[in-house]
């Protein structure tokens, strides 16, 4: 068993017992009476021993887990009959939000909970996501798409049947990320229709993972994981306290990229382009056999005129997050060849961006090539040009912790 299988068993078990609390307090309110009621309801008491039994065993989250227990059904009587007879209506409102507390805690709990579950699925499915990308190539070299998805075999008109070893890896694949997403993540728009297609496995239903399910499949996977919701700590509690005081001095330009890990830079990059509105549909490329585990990133740069129209060119990212050593004339002629793995469709531009700078020798190289037939461009992003860009992103410098 890996350590991420043993991982989830214990989120499973941690969430089957969030699960058991989370329908004894349905049981427990759905027996509370309404009004001022002293009395007995076994129902209530079984559901009531039961609840802190199971809350004992339910682990914490940073440091934090529900401790409340449910109230008695005499002390809720009690409760009420006092606040009735001082008539303030703020006694009744703490009355009832006392009643109330572990069910809040309980929801609290479960917000916490499905947080730090995508936290731990979330490079493995990026992962899988590059390794499904991969797949669906292969098939498509073995099986062409656009064929007509039927053949003639002893006299009968049948159905091609995909029989490649890579489509029951593709199923596994798919099936891994319905485990890892268990019910933190909702599944995306067209999950089940790329299921369904699957079982099938017939050209025709290649042609629409290929052409409909994937692509929306994937878009549904990327966003719930990548949604950053963090509080940023701001240090001050009124902004016009720090105007009022007139602070002057010279302002840092310089980020510091030693505050990031390189997985960090590769997230800060592509929230710099999934939030250009010149760029669309980023993808995610795995190295499943590179030695850093680097990630490309595939997206596509929109060009707008009004006489040639919108023009689309696909383009990859790579990310080099180097702090002690600048990128030479070899990692840039290296990379050139390498991203030739993500192709089709063709690769009209090549960024490499770093935390580092660049090499004579490789800006020498990368002119000369822009200038030469190839159909590739080459763009450079050292962190000068980095500082440039998020100049204008102060969030995302404040997101990341750059300064």
């Amino acid at each position: 068993m890996s350590q991420l299988d043993e991982a989830l068993r214990k989120f499973e078990a941690a969430e089957a017992n969030l699960v058991k609390l989370e329908k004894m307090w349905s049981v427990l309110r759905k027996n509370t009476p309404d009004g001022i009621v002293f009395g007995t309801r076994p129902v209530y008491e079984n559901a009531y021993r039961s609840y802190e039994q199971v809350l004992v065993e339910l682990p914490s989250i940073d440091g934090w887990k529900p401790n409340t227990l449910p109230c008695d059904l005499d002390e809720i009587a009690q409760s009420r009959l006092d606040a009735h007879e001082i008539g303030e209506v703020a006694i009744q409102i703490e009355v009832d939000r006392r009643i109330e507390k572990p069910g809040k805690e309980l929801r609290e709990y479960r917000f916490r909970f499905n947080k730090k579950r995508r936290k731990l699925i979330q490079s493995i499915v990026f992962q899988t996501i590059s390794e499904i990308d991969q797949l669906l190539g292969k098939l498509q070299e073995i099986y062409p798409i656009d064929g007509e998805g039927f053949e003639v075999i002893e006299g009968r008109v049948v159905m091609t049947k995909i029989k490649d070893p890579n489509w029951q890896i593709l199923t596994d694949k798919v099936q891994q990320i319905d485990v890892l997403l268990g019910s933190s993540v909702p599944r995306p728009p067209r999950w089940e229709d790329m299921r369904r297609h699957l079982r099938y496995g017939q050209l025709g239903d290649l042609r629409d993972i290929v052409s409909s399910d994937w692509t929306s499949v994937k878009e549904g996977l990327l966003s719930p994981l990548y949604s950053e919701n963090e509080p940023i700590p701001v240090g001050v509690s009124d902004l016009s306290e720090l105007v009022a005081s007139k602070p002057s001095g010279s302002v840092l330009t310089k980020l510091s990229w030693g505050k990031i890990s390189a997985e960090d830079f590769e997230r800060l990059v592509f929230n710099l382009i999934t939030s250009d509105a010149n760029y669309e549909n980023p993808q995610w490329l795995m190295h499943t056999n590179a030695p850093d585990r680097g990630r490309d990133l595939s997206v596509h740069r929109i060009s707008r005129d009004r006489l040639s129209g919108v023009i689309r060119q696909r383009v990859i990212v790579q990310c080099k997050h180097w702090l002690s050593k600048s990128v030479s004339l070899q990692d840039i002629s290296f990379t050139k060849e390498q991203v030739k793995l993500w192709q089709p469709p063709r690769i009209d531009s090549l960024i490499i961006a770093t935390t580092g700078r660049f090499t004579t020798d490789a800006v020498d190289f990368a002119e000369r090539h822009n200038q030469s037939d190839s159909a590739m461009t080459i763009f450079l992003w050292a962190e000068s040009h980095l500082e440039t860009i998020l100049a204008s992103s102060p969030a995302l410098v404040a997101e990341f912790g750059l300064r």
